[in-house]
Protein backbone atom coordinates (compact mmCIF):
# COMPACT_ATOMS: atom_id res chain seq x y z
CA UNK A 1 0.00 0.00 0.00
CA UNK A 2 1.46 2.96 -1.02
CA UNK A 3 -0.57 5.85 -1.66
CA UNK A 4 -3.67 5.73 1.34
CA UNK A 5 -3.61 3.06 4.25
CA UNK A 6 -6.73 0.97 5.91
CA UNK A 7 -7.56 4.33 8.19
CA UNK A 8 -7.55 6.53 4.88
CA UNK A 9 -10.10 4.78 3.19
CA UNK A 10 -12.24 3.49 6.53
CA UNK A 11 -12.89 7.38 7.06
CA UNK A 12 -14.06 7.54 3.77
CA UNK A 13 -16.61 4.54 3.86
CA UNK A 14 -17.62 6.26 7.18
CA UNK A 15 -19.02 4.67 10.20
CA UNK A 16 -21.51 2.36 9.28
CA UNK A 17 -18.69 0.43 6.89
CA UNK A 18 -19.26 -3.42 7.84
CA UNK A 19 -17.14 -4.73 10.57
CA UNK A 20 -16.69 -7.82 8.81
CA UNK A 21 -13.97 -5.97 6.58
CA UNK A 22 -10.45 -7.57 7.70
CA UNK A 23 -7.44 -5.88 7.06
CA UNK A 24 -6.63 -8.07 4.28
CA UNK A 25 -9.80 -6.95 2.50
CA UNK A 26 -8.98 -3.71 2.79
CA UNK A 27 -5.13 -4.16 1.34
CA UNK A 28 -6.49 -5.99 -1.34
CA UNK A 29 -9.44 -2.65 -2.27
CA UNK A 30 -6.07 -0.04 -1.99
CA UNK A 31 -4.24 -2.26 -4.01
CA UNK A 32 -6.61 -2.63 -7.20
CA UNK A 33 -7.45 1.26 -5.97
CA UNK A 34 -3.70 1.87 -6.75
CA UNK A 35 -3.16 -0.19 -10.26
CA UNK A 36 -6.34 2.13 -11.08
CA UNK A 37 -5.06 5.20 -10.64
CA UNK A 38 -1.73 4.23 -12.86
CA UNK A 39 -3.56 3.05 -15.46
CA UNK A 40 -6.30 5.52 -15.62
CA UNK A 41 -3.61 8.26 -15.50
CA UNK A 42 -0.78 6.33 -17.10
CA UNK A 43 1.65 7.66 -15.25
CA UNK A 44 3.02 4.69 -12.57
CA UNK A 45 2.95 6.68 -9.57
CA UNK A 46 3.70 3.84 -7.48
CA UNK A 47 7.06 3.70 -9.01
CA UNK A 48 7.98 7.79 -7.92
CA UNK A 49 5.99 8.07 -5.14
CA UNK A 50 9.00 8.81 -2.76
CA UNK A 51 10.00 11.37 -4.98
CA UNK A 52 6.34 13.57 -6.02
CA UNK A 53 5.37 16.57 -4.77
CA UNK A 54 2.79 16.99 -1.37
CA UNK A 55 0.22 18.15 -3.14
CA UNK A 56 0.06 14.84 -5.69
CA UNK A 57 0.56 12.30 -2.81
CA UNK A 58 -2.39 13.95 -1.30
CA UNK A 59 -4.33 14.08 -4.21
CA UNK A 60 -3.32 10.18 -4.81
CA UNK A 61 -4.15 9.93 -1.07
CA UNK A 62 -7.61 11.40 -1.68
CA UNK A 63 -8.38 9.25 -5.04
CA UNK A 64 -7.34 5.82 -3.46
CA UNK A 65 -9.24 6.31 -0.55
CA UNK A 66 -12.40 6.94 -2.68
CA UNK A 67 -11.58 4.35 -4.52
CA UNK A 68 -11.11 1.68 -2.07
CA UNK A 69 -14.21 3.04 0.42
CA UNK A 70 -16.44 2.79 -2.67
CA UNK A 71 -15.40 -1.12 -2.65
CA UNK A 72 -15.41 -1.17 1.38
CA UNK A 73 -19.16 0.46 0.79
CA UNK A 74 -20.66 -1.87 -1.53
CA UNK A 75 -19.30 -4.97 0.40
CA UNK A 76 -21.94 -4.87 2.58
CA UNK A 77 -24.67 -1.60 2.56
CA UNK A 78 -26.69 -3.21 5.49
CA UNK A 79 -24.70 -1.50 8.12
CA UNK A 80 -26.23 1.96 6.92
CA UNK A 81 -28.67 3.53 8.08
CA UNK A 82 -30.58 3.54 4.64
CA UNK A 83 -29.84 2.66 0.78
CA UNK A 84 -29.83 6.35 0.76
CA UNK A 85 -27.09 6.83 3.05
CA UNK A 86 -24.99 4.31 1.46
CA UNK A 87 -25.87 5.74 -2.09
CA UNK A 88 -24.73 8.73 -0.76
CA UNK A 89 -21.39 8.08 0.72
CA UNK A 90 -21.08 6.17 -3.00
CA UNK A 91 -21.21 9.56 -4.60
CA UNK A 92 -19.60 11.54 -2.71
CA UNK A 93 -16.54 9.29 -2.79
CA UNK A 94 -17.00 9.15 -6.82
CA UNK A 95 -17.35 12.37 -7.23
CA UNK A 96 -13.77 12.81 -5.05
CA UNK A 97 -12.17 10.34 -7.24
CA UNK A 98 -13.01 11.83 -10.59
CA UNK A 99 -11.85 15.02 -9.79
CA UNK A 100 -8.73 13.74 -8.98
CA UNK A 101 -8.67 11.67 -12.00
CA UNK A 102 -9.04 15.16 -14.06
CA UNK A 103 -6.13 16.65 -11.65
CA UNK A 104 -3.56 13.76 -12.30
CA UNK A 105 -4.24 14.02 -16.49
CA UNK A 106 -4.42 17.35 -16.79
CA UNK A 107 -1.03 18.38 -17.53
CA UNK A 108 -1.36 21.93 -16.76
CA UNK A 109 -1.57 20.47 -13.23
CA UNK A 110 1.09 17.84 -13.41
CA UNK A 111 3.20 20.76 -14.55
CA UNK A 112 2.45 22.86 -11.99
CA UNK A 113 3.13 20.20 -9.42
CA UNK A 114 6.40 19.03 -10.79
CA UNK A 115 7.10 22.75 -10.62
CA UNK A 116 6.56 23.15 -7.10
Amino acid sequence: MVFCNEASAKLKAGANVSAALTSANWSEFISQAESYLNNVTRINFSDTFASLNADVKDILEDACGSHAAMAGIQYDMSGYTSRAEAQTMLDVNYTRLQDAIKLLKDKKHTDFMNDA
